[in-house]
């Protein structure tokens, strides 16, 4: 899995291994992001979200679950936090299939209550803080 690996060291460089790990996804629409609270999951989104070219200030959706912004090329974007939600009938709820099944670019912190609705050849990506406090992103298709 070494490929599927990419350390980010500082926030100063945060944004270029933003664009390395689209850049090896490149057709990947769904990002699950799977790491313990204050890992920088939604550190890691807003610099993935910059290099989609969303322009819109990216804010955290812990309490309005979705949020969706506009990136170059009428790219849309959908940033969901799933960590409040406790149950799977939830999911249908906020309608978070309509974001997953269409050709926007999802990604879902807290994502373990939505896996059996993601669709195949979705990401999963763990971010770790290593002993450094560097962060460590690894990943593999579903």
């Amino acid at each position: 899995m070494a490929n599927n690996r990419l350390t980010i060291d500082s926030l100063a460089q945060i944004e270029k291994v933003a664009e390395e790990f689209l850049r090896k996804n490149s057709g990947v629409t769904v990002f699950a992001l799977f790491g313990e609270m204050g890992s920088g999951k939604t550190t890691f989104i807003k610099a993935l979200c910059k290099v989609l070219g969303v322009e819109e200030e990216v804010t955290s959706p812990t309490f309005t679950l979705i949020n969706q912004y506009s990136g170059r090329d009428k790219i849309v974007v959908c940033h969901s936090d799933l960590y409040r939600l406790e149950r799977y009938s939830e999911l249908i709820e906020i309608g978070l299939e309509e974001y997953l099944y269409n050709s926007h670019i999802c990604f879902i912190e807290w994502p373990q209550l939505a896996l059996e609705l993601l669709p195949q050849g979705s990401v999963k990506a763990t971010i770790e803080i290593a002993e450094d406090l560097s962060r460590i992103i690894s990943w593999e298709l579903l």
